[in-house]
């Protein structure tokens, strides 16, 4: 499969992975010798520990990302897993000060029950010395709306919180989403959808079968080739209503790449080089005058 998509990016996921005996041959099979894909390994991190971490590691995973619903022990209660949280918070801290890879990061959906916990989230990972990333709950897989944000009251509360967390992106703390993301997450929840989805051509998903699912919100769905999918899936596609972490970067507007890497990318210019720069482009303009 890893031959006939040749994708730049995989996220190895569940379920949780961990449950896989074979799971480090997984990752040695996707891994090739060029170094890609750039394999991404979530996981409730219950499992994990260093001697599992270093296999991993070594077998070509680029990044752990391990989910975090609240910032204390009703995260035990939310996965229904007793002693979780504080197997992270112990766990988390000891692989970063004894491998210092920077190859962890916590993820979190933003749920009406964590809604007033997201900034203590941020918190927390800059306590355990990794970055945060977030994403948007839907109800498609679980069929479960409670956990949906939608009253007029928790959007402003969203909004504000999600303003905050861009501010404290802008500051330098280690906030993974893009702005932009941010923000659509936010839209995300006020609107009830995000249109122009393509799953099945940007991103899909592998199913431990074989089989092709266009994305894990579309489980009966199931095709041999993606060209099949993408024939009598994503072309006739209407469905808006998740903003998933691989949807929202997946289909992001090149705009939006631009805006988010251009501050970066100039940053990283020495100034001398940023003059000459300047200076090239405004000979340009008068030759063109």
């Amino acid at each position: 499969m890893i031959q006939a998509l040749r994708p730049p990016f995989v996220q190895v996921s569940g379920g949780e992975p961990l449950l896989r005996k074979d799971v480090v041959e997984i990752v040695k099979a996707i891994k090739q010798k060029n170094g890609l894909p750039y394999i991404i390994f979530v996981t409730n991190g219950l499992l994990l520990n260093a001697k599992r971490y270093k296999a991993l590691k070594e077998a070509g995973v680029d990044r752990f990302s391990i989910s975090l619903d609240f910032p204390d022990e009703k995260h035990d209660e939310f996965r229904r897993c007793k002693g979780l949280y504080l197997h992270l918070s112990e766990t988390i801290p000891r692989l970063v000060a004894d491998f210092g890879y920077n190859d962890i990061a916590l993820n979190s959906a933003i749920t009406r029950e964590n809604l007033p916990y997201l900034c203590e989230l941020a918190d927390k990972a800059k306590e355990w010395g990794v970055p945060i990333s977030y994403s948007a709950y839907c109800s498609l897989r679980t069929g479960n709306k409670d956990f949906f944000i939608s009253a007029p009251a928790e959007l402003e509360a969203l909004r504000q919180t999600i303003k905050k967390l861009i501010e404290r992106k802008k500051g330098g703390e280690h906030i993974l989403n893009f702005s932009a993301v941010l923000l659509r997450t936010y839209e995300f929840f006020r609107d009830g959808h995000i249109p122009v989805c393509s799953a099945g051509k940007r991103f899909l998903v592998v199913r431990p079968d074989g089989w092709l699912n266009p994305c894990s919100m579309q489980p009966t769905r199931q095709y041999s080739t993606q060209s099949e999918m993408i024939g009598s899936f994503t072309r006739h596609n209407q469905c808006g209503n998740c903003y998933v972490a691989i949807r929202a970067y997946s289909d992001m507007p090149f705009w939006d790449l631009i805006k988010e890497y251009l501050p970066i990318f100039l940053q990283a210019i020495p100034k001398f080089q940023l003059g000459k720069i300047t200076a090239k482009v405004a000979e340009k303009n008068k030759e063109i005058s």
